[in-house]
């Protein structure tokens, strides 16, 4: 079976900048895969998701998703994955579920209709459902600008996850929330996974979210430095049983020497 996700020699340069914020980077994920990409901040994490999510334009390379060309077949590939975005992109001029509702429909996910109580059950069932889980339920139809920094971090993993997409895109979803909402996500997430075999690609700064990721690949300065299972990740140090947080800050270490 082809890998879900193909990235072959993928390049990005900004405009005026003298070196890549991506540069050659290769890697693959299969279908149902638990894949994180790792690295400090200003490392290409963003901007390769950012591309793969077809919201960035690559220099060069190839890249595809579901055996789509990311910029030849954009719209099918949007089609096909939900994201949760590192920084906000809520419209505070609308009311929380007025935000899901329009994200929905310009996704093509329900046919869009000017009130709630006109859309169909199932969207109002699947909005209960996930502003339920993440305790935003009593608060789902008031405006955005009353929301704090966490609620709004709260709906927009409710906007990424009202469909159930083939490939799930988390740029640091968890950043802002308390401990029992993170937990609340990720019992989620891998419940989604099990059930709808949703490939899960995380970006994070929170390394323990990583450790049962299928595969890890750590960048650093745009480059690909290391690859692998968490395990394969930290055998070759010389810590007895290393964490991963242990093994990635080494190899950082080692790859800026």
């Amino acid at each position: 079976m082809p890998p879900i996700i193909e990235v072959k020699n993928l390049v990005k340069r900004y405009r005026k900048s003298k070196i890549n914020a991506v540069d050659d980077i290769s890697f693959s994920v299969g279908e149902g895969e638990f894949f994180a990409l790792l690295g400090p901040n200003g490392a290409g994490k963003t901007t390769t998701i950012s591309i793969l999510n077809t919201t960035l334009i690559k220099t060069s390379g190839q890249a595809r998703l579901c055996g789509f060309d990311i910029e030849k077949q954009a719209g099918e590939v949007r089609q096909r994955i939900g994201v949760i975005f590192q920084n906000p992109s809520l419209d505070r001029n609308l009311t929380a579920e007025e935000n899901v509702r329009f994200h929905a429909s310009l996704y093509g996910l329900y046919p869009f209709r000017p009130i709630f109580s006109l859309m169909s059950n199932s969207y109002k069932e699947k909005v209960f459902e996930l502003a339920e889980l993440m305790g935003i339920r009593q608060e789902i139809f008031q405006p955005i600008i009353t929301f704090s920094g966490g609620m709004k971090r709260k709906l927009e993993i409710i906007r990424g996850l009202m469909h159930n997409p083939r490939v799930l895109f988390l740029d640091e979803p968890t950043t802002g929330l308390d401990p029992a909402s993170r937990r609340n996500v990720w019992e989620y997430l891998q419940n989604v996974r099990r059930k709808e075999s949703t490939t899960i690609f995380l970006t994070t700064h929170y390394l323990e979210e990583a450790e049962s990721a299928d595969h890890i690949a750590i960048i650093n300065k745009g480059k690909l430095i290391s690859y692998g299972t968490p395990e394969e990740i930290k055998k070759d140090l010389k810590i007895q049983t290393p964490t991963l947080e242990e093994a990635y800050l080494e190899i950082i270490k080692n790859h800026d020497n």
